[in-house]
């Protein structure tokens, strides 16, 4: 198993109304393409959401674990191409958190989830298919770019935490 690697630090910004929320962290690990690699990013990311002052148990925690959860199972659910692996990458800056999962199968695309009438949610009976919706519902921005460096694609999501 690999160790975790130190957090690099960037010094705050000289105190005033412009004060960043957070130093800069990042964090970017690959895992395995399975169901198990899925399950260890998601325990990672809250380890180290955790370390950069985001508590367990915290709103902004659960949210953006949640989004790597299903990041991560549609990298693996979707994404999967045998021997290769996906990379998750987590970045805080100022007050926002972002999420970014890569995967090697750059013509398996994110669909923007259709907007619900009011009051209506999704389809109980339909295998999958929620992950983008509760994703889209959890952040304040997500997206995807083709990789530049090979095959693949990555799919971002933003969550911007509000002041203590």
């Amino acid at each position: 198993m690999t160790s975790n690697p130190p957090l690099p630090v960037r010094p705050l910004q000289p105190s005033g109304a412009d004060q960043p929320r957070f130093p800069w962290h990042h964090f970017e690990m690959r895992f395995s393409s399975t169901p198990r690699g899925a399950r260890l990013a998601r325990r990672l990311a809250g380890e180290r959401l955790d370390a950069w002052g985001i508590p367990y148990g915290s709103d902004t925690h659960d949210a953006v674990t949640l989004v790597v959860a299903e990041l991560s199972a549609n990298a693996v659910r979707h994404g999967h191409v045998p021997g290769r692996d996906f990379r998750l990458r987590l970045s805080a800056e100022g007050s926002a958190l972002r999420v970014e999962v890569t995967d090697t199968r750059g013509e398996r695309l994110p669909v923007q989830p259709p907007a619900a009438a009011p009051g209506a949610g999704p389809d109980v009976d339909e295998e999958g298919g929620r992950g983008l919706l509760l994703v889209s519902a959890m952040t304040d921005r997500w997206g995807w770019f083709p990789c530049a460096d090979g095959p693949g694609k990555t799919v971002w999501a933003v969550v911007e935490v509000p002041p203590a």
